[in-house]
């Protein structure tokens, strides 16, 4: 099930209880369902958050005397804060009541909005050095770079790639991070993709390349793809043929390849729209995740914690939001240390 479908599912849920129609029955059934799996645990965790802060900035808006509205480190959302002084003002505003269905119907929409202000406010343009061929992406942002043949390269965080067209090749070294490639077809000139050690070629297609210490991932999407060794500078060994759905690492025992659908391909390039996609992924794995996109850098002191198993769709720049799903969903207190935040055992 994706994402969407889970959020659709867990607004659900809120507004039936919020309706003034829930009994011991839907507590269990309820429980039941966020026990089915991590996705929805957050997703009502998520739902929940993103509602209480926006009640917060509506009553920035609510004609509430300067002096009176609490400062942005104060919005914290214990259960103290659920009584806020706010909240007659804010109902009328979004045309709900805090415990009309409409209320949670809401959330979804809210989220997605906030989140797509959020990702376009946070992107800033890619950098260009000395080489007019060369691109690089600062951390945190998503770039999209047009090449002259028509092909379109979108570069994830901290990225970087060099760029060179010639008569019979399109050639891109990924010298670092991750980049999305949606390749013009053009059969007289293949379309290469180098990175750590392995040739990635096309004719036209979209898949994408994850160039990691330890492997190289190659995420098909659309069209066909081949991934060969690489030896200096020439291919090297028999080709591993890619097919759309397929997602490959590449690494030091060959190419091990999982063929999935092109859906589950899909979340693979969740970053593109500004969100961090979590499958059952322990919370050591997802920490690294967080850690790629933001200069606040995640850490785990307690190792009981790092094998916590995370699931759903998290803003990958809002890394306090994934700090506030951690505490309250899970056995998991956090405090900051600089540009640090350290998540121990509860």
């Amino acid at each position: 099930m994706d994402s969407k479908q889970i959020e659709r599912e867990a607004s659900d849920w809120l507004a039936r209880q919020d309706s003034g129609r829930w009994g011991a029955a839907d507590d269990r059934a309820f429980a039941t369902w966020q026990e089915q799996s991590t996705a929805h645990r957050i997703a009502v965790i998520r739902l929940k958050t993103v509602w209480r802060r926006a009640e917060r900035l509506q009553a920035l808006g609510a004609g509430i005397p300067r002096g009176q509205i609490p400062a942005p480190k104060t919005w914290g959302f214990s259960p103290a804060a659920e009584r806020d002084p706010f909240r007659p003002a804010i109902a009328p505003h979004l045309g709900a009541t805090p415990h009309s269905p409409r209320r949670v119907r809401l959330l979804a929409a809210l989220a997605a909005t906030v989140a797509v202000l959020a990702f376009g406010a946070g992107t800033v343009g890619y950098l260009r050095f000395h080489d007019p061929n060369a691109y690089r992406s600062q951390i945190g942002a998503i770039e999209i770079v047009s090449l002259a043949d028509g092909s379109k390269v979108t570069l994830n965080t901290n990225s970087a790639i060099h760029v060179a067209l010639s008569d019979v090749e399109r050639r891109i070294d990924l010298t670092e991070g991750e980049a999305f490639f949606e390749v013009a077809k053009d059969p007289r000139r293949p379309f290469v993709v180098s990175a750590g050690g392995r040739l990635i070629v096309a004719v036209g297609t979209k898949f994408s390349v994850f160039r990691r210490a330890q492997d190289t991932r190659v995420v098909v999407t659309e069209g066909r793809v081949k991934v060969e060794d690489l030896h200096g500078s020439a291919p090297s060994g028999p080709a591993t043929d890619l097919p759309a759905g397929s997602i490959a690492r590449a690494g030091s025992a060959g190419v091990l390849v999982n063929h999935a659908t092109v859906a589950e391909a899909e979340t693979y390039m969740s970053w593109r729209s500004g969100y961090i996609s979590l499958h059952d992924t322990k919370l050591a794995v997802a920490v690294a995740e967080f850690n790629r996109y933001n200069t606040k850098q995640l850490v785990i002191a307690d190792p009981a914690i790092a094998e916590l198993q995370i699931g759903g769709n998290l803003r990958a720049q809002n890394v306090e939001a994934f700090v506030r799903v951690l505490e309250e969903g899970f056995p998991v207190r956090a405090h900051e240390e600089g540009d640090r935040i350290i998540l121990r055992a509860k």
